[in-house]
């Protein structure tokens, strides 16, 4: 489903990824872990071509993402093509980033009407089928400011689905909320992963990467330093590296 060969990323000097190889299964839960300045969520940003990649390429559903490739070289896709690419790859943001002046609903239907043109009846029922998905049917005509922060980010999440994604990637999705409301978004990222969502998910919530992902990727300097699945990366890493980031964050 997502493939990753050779990708590597840098800003000004500083190199950020370091040759990412790294295949996803369709249908399957990933949670990458790491530091901070790891390159965790650099690496998200290259799947969909939020960041260009300086060498390597992505590829979804075997599609390369951002390029077209003609023998052996790569051209850069115009930037409508790249739109209509990354419309198949749900992206949810740590901040939410919900527009402020719309309401719930209005959020989730302005990528399906806009990007893709699809009727505003067919999207606002659409829509109103995912708010009551995410347990907020209710708060259809709420804004942004009316709603807590796990429902804001539910509705985040419920914009990504719109667009019926082949693949959801999750940015530290809870790094932003009161503890409290952490349970509801997870709740919601559980649902998805029964139903068979192909998801990439940036996390510190080592009790959900635990219960739900297939495979866990230990991600250090811009490397993937392990990948395995939970039982292998959680209770047995091979790598000092992987035992001295969990030491601290499961003490």
């Amino acid at each position: 489903m997502i493939e990753l060969r050779g990708v590597h990323k840098s800003f000004g000097a500083h190199e950020v990824l370091k040759g990412i190889d790294l295949t996803v299964p369709a249908g399957s839960v990933t949670v990458i872990l790491g530091p901070s300045g790891s390159g965790k969520s650099t690496l998200l940003r290259t799947i969909n071509h939020l960041e260009k990649v300086d060498r390597g390429h992505v590829r979804v559903d075997g599609e390369l993402i951002g390029y077209r490739q003609a023998g052996d070289r790569l051209h850069e896709l115009s930037e409508r093509h790249v739109l209509r690419r990354r419309a198949g790859i749900g992206f949810v943001f740590q901040t939410f980033n919900l527009f402020p002046h719309l309401t719930a609903i209005e959020n989730v239907v302005e990528a399906p009407i806009s990007a893709l043109r699809k009727p505003k009846a067919e999207a606002y029922r659409r829509a109103r089928e995912l708010l009551d998905r995410v347990g907020l049917a209710e708060k259809a005509d709420a804004y942004p400011r009316q709603l807590s922060g796990g429902q804001q980010q539910r509705v985040a999440i419920a914009r990504a689905l719109a667009l019926d994604p082949k693949l959801v990637l999750f940015d530290e999705p809870t790094s932003a909320l009161d503890p409290e409301l952490v349970g509801e978004v997870l709740d919601v990222m559980r649902d998805l992963a029964r139903a068979g969502t192909t998801m990439i998910v940036v996390t510190h919530e080592i009790g959900f990467a635990r219960e739900v992902a297939d495979a866990i990727v230990f991600l250090d300097d811009g490397r993937v330093v392990e990948h395995g699945a939970p039982a292998e990366v959680l209770d047995a890493p091979r790598h000092d590296r992987t035992r001295a980031f969990l030491s601290k964050v499961l003490s």
